[in-house]
């Protein structure tokens, strides 16, 4: 993937697993590593054994956060992990995951994947009753909820929280001998049930599963929560008034391919929005290619459905390191072609069919543009497998302000000619809607309309 200056970026992976073993952080560990993509600024790690915590986490992918030391110092039996893209609260250490707090009753560990729309009233009601935060982050606040809710027991403790909280969130929660896992009302953001033998998985993705060995067994339904004691899984729905609205990005960009999210195949949907993207764009062309990694499905199914041939369009150079840190905008368009270069004998002369899954601020569509005509292309005429993203999401995505998103200030011919392609085409709503299936989806990014009001903070960039 081209994780640069125009994708929005990832939110965060949850993963837990409890088994008879003291060996659970291994395990863990392998699960992020699988879910690497969903957060590149810090991993943690927190095992109990009898009721003993212990915590690893710092910043950096997972290879660079937790050594092997790490993992032979975190014996225990339940594990809970998580990597960490910042939506909320700086990027340092203090406020990586997981979160974990001490009681009377017991130690508690919490990995969070979403955003809460609510955290400020929460924070400062909490901090007025005399809670003392120790990070920024709105994770603390389901922490903090929980562990005033503890005597009540654990299963008790964390519906309470989850009722008061609003947003999106995906839980992986470990205290004592059990290990709970909680979907929001909506379902915004994914949790997935695993199991291998007698031990019992929760992953944001069905990737990280396979990883470990283990077996799907379902997704965690929204508004449910479960809970994982001495082998067996009990079921609660906290919410009576469920209505399932998965972030769509999760689908278009987000999950590895591999995966697969409430039932539906990300590497497969993404091959269907190829093939409607043809049925609504039929163009007329010598070779299809996609961007890489983002947009090589929908380019095959466009391939597939149009009988154009698909060809590998750019080459990769895989020693480069992940060129949005960089410090400059010189320096991150510099590192554009430094990952990528367009492959000549592909395209020169050509008339080319470049296919990503989205444009956001649309400054690497550009390069990718220009890079294709410095090759020979002939024309180049640009298709994106999902509608115009013109609004921002607040829950669990890092999207642009919407004065950032170049399709909120721009017409479609407008940007076609920002980013200099010959044609510029996007698949519809309802495209997208059809490929997915059905339409229980959030497609608020497209349309503004959002399952959930969006925080003070976020009205005026949402007018």
């Amino acid at each position: 993937m081209i994780e640069i200056l125009d994708k929005m970026k990832e939110e965060c992976g949850v993963f837990g697993i409890t088994m008879k073993e003291d060996t659970a952080a291994y395990d863990v560990y392998d699960g992020l590593y699988a879910l690497q993509h969903r957060g590149q600024e810090s991993a943690g790690i927190a095992v109990l054994s009898h009721g003993d915590l212990k915590l690893r986490k710092r910043m950096g992918l997972v290879a660079q956060a937790l050594e092997p030391e790490d993992l032979a110092y975190l014996t225990g039996s339940i594990g809970v992990g998580h990597v960490r893209y910042s939506t909320q609260g700086d990027s340092s250490v203090l406020n990586a995951q997981p979160l974990t707090a001490k009681s009377k009753f017991g130690a508690l560990a919490v990995a969070h994947n979403g955003t809460l729309v609510n955290t400020e009233l929460i924070r400062s009601l909490l901090e007025d009753s005399g809670v003392v935060f120790q990070t920024d982050t709105d994770s603390e606040v389901i922490v903090n909820l929980i562990s005033r809710g503890i005597h009540k027991g654990l299963e008790n403790a964390v519906l309470s929280a989850v009722q008061t909280v609003k947003g999106s969130f995906a839980l992986v929660i470990a205290f004592e001998d059990k290990l709970i896992g909680i979907r929001d009302a909506y379902g915004i953001r994914p949790l997935i049930l695993g199991k291998r033998g007698e031990d019992y998985i929760l992953a944001s993705e069905s990737c990280a599963i396979d990883t470990v060995q283990g077996e799907i067994v379902r997704d965690i339904r929204p508004g449910e929560m479960v809970v994982i004691e001495k082998g067996q899984v009990k079921s609660y729905m906290y919410s009576e008034k469920t209505k399932q609205q998965t972030c769509s990005f999760e689908y278009i960009y987000f999950a590895r391919p591999d995966s697969i999210i409430d039932g539906i195949s990300v590497h497969g949907l993404r091959i269907k929005t190829g093939e409607r993207l043809f049925q609504e764009t039929p163009l007329d062309a010598d070779v299809v290619i996609g961007v890489p990694d983002s947009g090589l499905a929908a380019a095959i199914g466009y391939s597939r459905a149009s009988g154009i041939p698909f060809d590998v369009g750019f080459s990769k150079n895989k020693y480069i390191g992940r060129s949005f840190i960089t410090p400059s905008q010189e320096a991150r368009v510099k590192a554009v072609f430094l990952k990528l270069n367009a492959q000549k004998d592909v395209v020169a002369g050509k008339r080319v069919l470049l296919i990503d899954d989205s444009i956001v601020r649309g400054t690497t569509s550009k390069y990718l543009v220009d890079l294709l005509y410095r090759a020979g292309a002939k024309e180049v005429h640009f298709l994106v497998s999902s509608p115009m993203v013109m609004f921002p999401c607040y829950f669990g995505i890092d999207t642009p302000y919407r004065e950032n998103l170049i399709a909120a200030k721009m017409s479609k011919k407008e940007i076609q000619d920002f980013i200099g392609s010959t044609s510029l085409h996007y698949l519809s709503t309802e495209g997208l809607i059809e490929a997915l299936g059905h339409s229980s989806f959030c497609l608020g990014c497209f349309s503004g309309v959002y399952p959930l009001g969006a925080p003070n903070e976020f009205l005026e960039v949402l007018i």
